[in-house]
């Protein structure tokens, strides 16, 4: 989430009343993220949020609303997007894409405990499970692909041995993405960027997930380890937590259990993630866009993420 096109409330006295939500009283920017413009919106009814794409095409936006309704509707905690009068769920402000989704109660979860880490395996799970009747399919848009492509568009900022530990790793997933075993793994819709501000509480209690717009066709397994190196990591080492860790993965594991693909998979799977989320943030740091807020994230913390991946045998999966 981000700013990159402003929406003020003298802009929604034409765009509010189509919807039965009452009237604006206040239009808040939302600084965390690097994709859309976002905002909290406040109404005499409640509050909401509010959200421009800034890159995304009307049918990607489809899929994902399609995607949350999907959820809801089998029990998984996430936002609903909001239909005006007429049905429509789609709108536009200042010629960009926008939707209005119900805002989740509670906060983000800054620091993750066993319990925490807990119900978000489970859920994740559930979501994993709901997601095998949802019958469009859209591959992963930060899959191995833009791995390949992107990675050249950012190496020259590199000193050496990082470029060297950019180009090997590349190397190794592309490889592995061709084996026995990556062919094995099961696949479905993920979400894809679960870290721990899409995730929100109400004290102990899970209230849902948000910010579905990475979501993508890809290994079950692979959502599992982006959310695992946010929620079960040391965040000065970026070394993992195994007591959280194994909390996230027996809850997990109880609703959709690991096959022995999964397990061979299992590190392999933790690097890609760490893989995958420093690029992004290179990518973010050194060709920004322009942005009326903007909070950038630094690269470096997850090529030290891949590189304790790399280096230290992790936990079992069952």
């Amino acid at each position: 989430m981000a700013v990159f096109t402003q929406v003020t409330l003298e802009d929604l006295l034409n765009f509010l009343p189509s919807f039965n939500l009452g009237k604006a009283l206040k239009i808040d920017g939302i600084s965390s993220g690097t994709e859309n413009s976002n905002f909290l919106l406040g109404t005499d009814r409640g509050e909401y949020i509010l959200t421009l794409f800034e890159k995304l095409d009307s049918e990607e936006i489809l899929f994902y609303l399609k995607l949350m309704s999907h959820l809801s509707k089998n029990s998984v905690l996430v936002p609903e997007p909001i239909t005006d009068l007429q049905g429509n769920i789609l709108h536009y402000i200042h010629g960009k894409p926008a939707v209005i989704v119900t805002k989740l109660e509670g906060i983000s979860c800054c620091s993750p405990t066993r319990m925490h880490c807990s119900k978000v395996g489970a859920m994740m799970a559930k979501m994993h499970q709901s997601t095998k009747n949802f019958n469009i399919h859209k591959p992963n848009s930060r899959g191995l692909g833009w791995w390949k492509q992107t990675f050249p568009t950012v190496i020259s900022y590199l000193p050496e041995n990082s470029q060297r530990l950019l180009c090997s790793e590349i190397s190794f997933q592309e490889n592995f993405s061709k084996s026995k075993i990556y062919s094995q793994l099961p696949k479905g819709l993920v979400h894809g960027d679960l870290f721990r501000n899409n995730v929100m509480f109400n004290g102990k209690e899970l209230t849902g997930f948000f910010d579905f717009y990475f979501a993508g066709f890809d290994t079950f397994l692979f959502d599992l380890a982006v959310t695992v190196n946010d929620w079960c990591v040391d965040l000065t080492s970026g070394s993992l937590d195994h007591n959280r860790v194994r909390a996230m993965l027996d809850a997990y594991h109880e609703i959709r259990p690991f096959d022995t693909a999964e397990q061979s998979a299992w590190n392999i799977m933790l690097r890609a993630g760490a893989l995958r989320f420093w690029l992004s943030r290179l990518y973010d740091f050194h060709l920004p866009r322009a942005a009326e807020i903007l909070t950038p994230h630094d690269p470096y913390y997850f090529q030290q993420i891949l590189q304790q991946r790399i280096d230290h045998v992790v936990p079992a999966l069952y």
